[in-house]
């Protein structure tokens, strides 16, 4: 006789958009929503249906018990932060059910998202807390290392590294044998076709540096740069015909900021 499957119950930190997501990925694997934990207290008692059990610091009341936990922030700082913070505690690996993910020598670290409609290839190892958002492709023999996002739609070629804390943007492309360093921002649209060896931003096609991944970066940094398609943790810039077009703050639904002289993070 089979035996049943055991259902999961999984407490999501963060009661966002991206929680959102998360939590139907669960339900639609088997798993359970035990609730949210989030520091806004704007949030109230429940959100989509879930109750909101609490802020972070809360997870002491229920790391004994037999739940998963897992982090449902885009932005790599909080996200490692609170990694940090809830050490010990079990944490669950969501996979979307239509996820194509190779049989053959394939790790996925824990706490790590794989979103809908990713491919995952033979022979790569990804690391703890990554976010592999919808419809990312990840080919062959890729080293992903803890915390690394790759965004909606990014293509990341085969034997391929990505350090620590990188960020690869929507639509992005990484060719075959290509290494990234840590705590790296490719922008949307941008294509890497050489080794990254320094942290930053990079854009275009090919990608270039436009500047530090933590650093404000100056109108004219922007409006120079060889390629003006840009994104990061925190930022994402268009630019058109040598004129910024739109700001806007990932932390704030991609809400539209005026320009301010001298720094647009």
């Amino acid at each position: 006789m089979k035996s049943e499957r055991l259902v999961k119950a999984v407490i999501i930190i963060g009661a966002s958009g991206h929680g959102k997501v998360v939590a139907d990925m669960i339900q639609k694997s088997g798993n359970k929503v035990a609730g949210f934990l989030d520091d806004n207290p704007d949030i109230g008692k429940n959100f989509i249906g879930f109750p909101v059990l609490g802020t972070v610091d809360d997870y002491r009341q229920y790391e004994k018990q037999d739940i998963q936990f897992v982090i449902a922030i885009g932005n790599v700082e909080t996200r490692e932060r609170i990694a940090q913070k809830l050490k010990g505690v079990s944490w669950h690996t969501a996979i979307h059910p239509s996820a194509a993910i190779a049989d053959i020598d394939v790790e996925i670290g824990a706490g790590t998202v794989v979103m809908a409609n990713v491919v995952i290839n033979s022979g790569t190892k990804i690391g703890k807390h990554c976010i592999i958002n919808s419809g990312a492709i990840v080919e062959h023999d890729n080293r992903i290392d803890d915390f690394v996002h790759v965004s909606v739609g990014a293509k990341v070629a085969g034997t391929v590294s990505i350090g620590k804390g990188s960020w690869i943007g929507i639509g992005a492309a990484v060719k075959n044998n290509v290494n990234i360093c840590s705590n790296c921002i490719v922008g949307a649209g941008a294509v890497v076709i050489k080794d990254i060896k320094e942290d930053g931003t990079y854009v275009g096609v090919p990608a270039e540096r436009v500047g530090s991944a933590k650093k404000c970066m100056s109108k004219r940094e922007i409006l120079y740069s060889p390629h003006c398609v840009g994104g990061g943790n925190t930022t994402l810039f268009l630019c058109r015909k040598n004129q910024i077009h739109r700001i806007y703050d990932t932390d704030s639904s991609y809400a539209e900021y005026p320009y301010k002289e001298g720094c647009v993070a």
